[in-house]
């Protein structure tokens, strides 16, 4: 199989790396991806948005034959769920590692913009339920892995067009919600909730960890993925 590994917000290919043996063991031929303008200046990626990342995902799903399975981490689960949409007939499963589908319309987040880009904001930005596992030596690692994303990214909205999505499967890979503490909480999230309750085949899996699984708990990810991708 195929597997389409999509980063989260600035992070590029790299930062699959340490996941990837468990999915090249079970044989699988993986793709990941470093999105358009990661890294590069204002000046040449103010035209730069979400759509233009999801269609370097899907322009990587054609470049395969045969059906692929697409991963998104963090704000890749929007590019993942925009391959989805565009091609429902050769995705047999999305698999959000630590995020939610998106509703139509819906952005990444909002972060704060310097010289034209948004930077990496460090990790002391985010709240200690997205980071109490990055320990010192990891974080030290890690953050000069990340790169500026262009402005437009975060906060265009993805467009969905095809009600064919909701027939692919999806494995939801969550930190730290289960099944049942997952179901509790969606439909108090609106349009989220909507979307989720659309998808036809939808499963819900712990990984008990924090925000940023391939650094803290690669391998147990790596099985995760291995077993939702075989299911």
């Amino acid at each position: 199989m195929d597997i389409i590994l999509i980063p989260g917000l600035w992070l590029d290919a790299s930062s699959w790396n340490d996941v990837i043996p468990a999915l090249e063991r079970a044989g699988h031929r993986v793709h990941a991806l470093t999105m358009p303008g990661l890294g590069e200046p204002a000046a040449a990626t103010s035209d730069v948005g979400i759509a233009d990342w999801v269609d370097a995902a899907v322009a990587a799903v054609d470049e395969v034959d045969g059906d692929v399975v697409v991963v998104g981490h963090s704000g890749g689960g929007n590019v993942a769920w925009g391959v989805a949409d565009a091609r429902p007939d050769r995705v047999s499963r999305v698999i959000f590692v630590d995020t939610v589908p998106p509703p139509p319309g819906n952005g990444i987040s909002e972060f704060p913009i310097v010289d034209g880009v948004v930077p990496f904001p460090g990790w002391d930005f985010f709240e200690d339920e997205d980071v109490h596992d990055l320990d010192e030596a990891t974080r030290a690692r890690t953050a000069p892995l990340t790169s500026s994303v262009p402005a437009r990214v975060p906060t265009d909205g993805i467009a969905l067009t095809d009600p064919a999505r909701y027939r692919v499967p999806v494995t939801l890979l969550m930190g730290d919600l289960d099944q049942a503490t997952f179901e509790g909480l969606i439909d108090q999230w609106g349009p989220f909730g909507e979307e989720y309750r659309a998808i036809e085949d939808a499963e819900v899996i712990r990984i008990g960890s924090a925000h940023w699984p391939q650094f803290t708990v690669p391998d147990r990810l790596g099985e995760l993925l291995t077993a939702a991708i075989s299911r």
